[in-house]
């Protein structure tokens, strides 16, 4: 029953984490529109977090009231600077970043976050690696399969070009010019990344000792509503930039609140506390996917041979990650099985002892 158990939970896990990548696939595409239409990007983090804490403050109030213990002097400090790094050092990098590149590189870039954050719990000893082991090099070589098709998809075009799923893109969007600048758009991008991976690590750490994440998630948003307003005192002084009409601003506005700032860090974070940082970050790469498809489908955009061969190393890299971050469990759990019967055998020796 054990086992089952603890399989549903790993596929319940992996099906929140490819959520997750729709959710911030749909958010690049959004906001690339949207900052080429002219939103401020102070305004959109500090609207999007406005909206995050009175979603997540009142549940996090009910649900978790025993979870919740009282907070130190540390406690309070280390999640201020996993707001900083992890939130707000992080959206406006990648956003300036998306300012010179497109959503589909961006998602392209997040390929780097899966070895990122491998490298940093391997490191800290989080995740543990034995080549020895077929579940670990099931791992390894699942994060190199899926950098590897990130980077297939996004860069080996292939002389072949399939038909597009649309003769004519079912969304056009009229948006002024914006120099692009690659090098320093990919450059920035991946500082970001290399940011989120900080914080996936630092997100686990403190989920360990205050297991509460609906009360971190509200904390982490109302930090990072008070690092952007130090921000805005020098960057968003112009009143004007705060007025936002209905039009794509507004829903993007929205769509980051509710979508990306409230559920997905929610989910994220649970994700976390079940299965580590690491297997957060391995469904990453879905992202390119799932732009790149976006793409064909609303701007009728055509895949090539390298889109295809890309998505298949992506889906094979995953499915080696789930298979050994389960194997894992198991004998995690068998481990603490013959601990316990262990255990139980030396007492009714000790007490067959006594009796004698």
């Amino acid at each position: 029953m054990e086992s089952s158990s603890s399989t549903i939970s790993s596929y319940s896990v992996a099906i929140a984490m490819i959520l997750v990548q729709f959710a911030y696939g749909g958010s690049n595409i959004l906001i690339k529109v949207s900052f080429d239409k002219g939103l401020n990007q102070i305004v959109l983090v500090v609207y999007r977090h406005v909206i995050a804490i009175l979603l997540l403050g009142p549940f996090a109030f009910v649900l978790e009231r025993k979870q919740r213990s009282l907070l130190s002097f540390s406690l309070m400090a280390k999640i201020f600077v996993l707001a900083l790094i992890g939130t707000t050092i992080q959206l406006h990098v990648f956003y300036i970043g998306l300012h010179y590149t497109s959503a589909t590189v961006a998602s392209a870039l997040n390929n780097a976050l899966p070895s990122f954050t491998f490298l940093m719990a391997f490191l800290l000893r989080m995740e543990k690696v034995r080549i020895s082991s077929a579940r670990s090099r099931a791992k390894v070589a699942g994060t190199f399969l899926c950098i590897a098709g990130s980077l297939v998809f996004t860069f080996w075009k292939g002389h072949y070009l399939f038909k597009s799923f649309t003769e004519r893109p079912l969304i056009n969007i009229n948006a002024p010019h914006v120099k692009e600048n690659w090098i320093k758009g990919c450059g920035l991008i991946l500082v970001g990344y290399t940011g989120w991976s900080v914080s996936l690590i630092q997100q686990a750490m403190i989920l360990k000792v205050y297991p509460a994440p609906l009360s971190i998630n509200t904390l982490i948003c109302f930090f990072v509503l008070l690092q952007n307003f130090v921000l805005a005192m020098f960057y968003g002084r112009d009143p004007s930039i705060w007025k936002v009409d209905w039009n794509i601003n507004l829903v993007t506005i929205f769509y980051c609140g509710v979508v990306n700032s409230a559920i997905v860090y929610y989910i994220q974070s649970w994700c976390i506390s079940k299965k580590g940082p690491v297997f957060a970050a391995m469904f990453s790469p879905l992202q390119v996917v799932i732009v790149g498809i976006f793409s064909a489908v609303a701007f009728a955009e055509r895949f090539h041979l390298g889109s295809m061969v890309g998505s298949v190393l992506v889906i094979v890299g995953l499915y080696c990650v789930v298979w050994g971050k389960k194997m894992d469990t198991l004998v995690d759990e068998n481990t603490d099985v013959d601990e316990k019967l262990e255990l139980g055998s030396s007492e009714k020796v000790v007490e067959i002892s006594c009796q004698k």
